[in-house]
């Protein structure tokens, strides 16, 4: 079993030791700038690892979700203004989540539900999104603390690793990661997994065989919004401890492309998310460093310039689920 499994995984396994074994060699050689630069990348990579994982869920349920920039929004918005306005983190934190769940279940009933086309539905909960954002914004207002951080011993104590994924690390960078483990888990190793890819790619067989297509779409959709919820107060909350229009910047969309280029596993989406993260922070270097003389916009285009290529690379070597995008009705085929 084993030796298949490696057999099977083998390019991946050799990929993840070259990456493994290049890092630890620029974190000794370079240790005056690798840690910050990995830490920069790993802050970076969190909402994009919460958001992409919003997209694996829906689409292997079969319903795509463009509205991830607006779940984000919206959660930042709601999670720092409740904070602002109570004075307690804890109802920050439960009004971004409320918000992403809330905007998850609109997304859900709209597309499975009323069987609305799935990118219009997108669209227009990210315009409602840009809108309610901006008109109600306030400048000015404060958190009434920062977030905690911690150290997670002993994984703190690791080389590397423990610098920069476990020491001084959040709620929401911690959750990152379990999230990864738990969806992939959940997805190809429980009951859960097996019914939501079956949904997602033959649902009229699934059907037959006595699933709710629709109920289960409804409920995974609507619950992965509380990970966009969490990727938006993270943005607010957690990175910059502020609000400001539009400042989720794209990573929605970052995430679904993302998404693609993990094959829709969480793991691998996981594990582009990191790599995303650090051609940002190789951006900011370069920008920092002042060897190169290039408007800060122009490096800030990089991750998305970057996705741009490895999409075109990686899209004809990845298959989207059988129905994604596509309504059930029951008793069609």
């Amino acid at each position: 079993m084993t030796t298949a499994w490696i057999a099977k995984n083998r390019t991946t396994l050799i990929v993840t030791v070259v990456v493994l074994v290049a890092a630890y060699v620029f974190y000794y050689a370079k240790h005056d700038i690798a840690p910050s630069m990995y830490t920069s990348a790993w802050g970076y990579a969190i909402p994009l690892v919460l958001a992409a994982l919003v997209g694996v869920i829906g689409e292997r349920s079969g319903v795509v979700n463009i509205g991830i920039e607006g779940q984000m929004l919206v959660a930042a918005f709601a999670g720092f203004f409740a904070a602002a306005y109570s004075g307690s983190l804890i109802v920050g934190v439960l009004a971004g989540v409320g918000s992403g769940l809330i905007l998850g279940g609109f997304l859900a009933w709209t597309t499975v539900k009323w069987r609305m086309d799935q990118i219009i539905a997108g669209v227009v909960l990210n315009i409602i999104a840009t809108g309610i954002t901006s008109f109600y914004y306030k400048p000015g207002k404060l958190l009434p603390g920062l977030m905690p951080s911690f150290d997670i011993w002993p994984l703190s104590r690791i080389p590397l690793f423990g610098e920069v994924f476990f020491t001084g690390t959040s709620i929401f960078a911690t959750l990152a990661i379990l999230a990864a483990l738990f969806v992939h888990f959940g997805l190809f190793h429980t009951r859960w997994g097996l019914r939501t890819r079956s949904v997602g790619e033959y649902p009229s067989a699934a059907d037959t065989a006595g699933i709710n297509v629709e109920r289960l779409r409804l409920i995974n959709v609507t619950l992965a919004g509380s990970l966009a919820g969490c990727a938006g107060i993270y943005l607010s909350m957690d990175a910059s401890s502020s609000f400001e229009r539009n400042m989720v910047a794209g990573r929605g969309f970052l995430a679904l492309a993302i998404m693609i280029m993990g094959a829709w596993r969480p793991l691998r989406a996981l594990a582009m998310a990191i790599f995303f993260g650090f051609i940002n922070a190789v951006a900011s270097q370069l920008q920092q460093s002042g060897n190169i003389d290039v408007p800060p916009q122009l490096t800030g285009t990089l991750p998305f310039v970057v996705t741009i290529i490895v999409l075109a690379v990686a899209a004809g070597r990845v298959r989207a689920p059988g129905a994604v995008g596509q309504p059930y009705v029951k008793g069609d085929e």
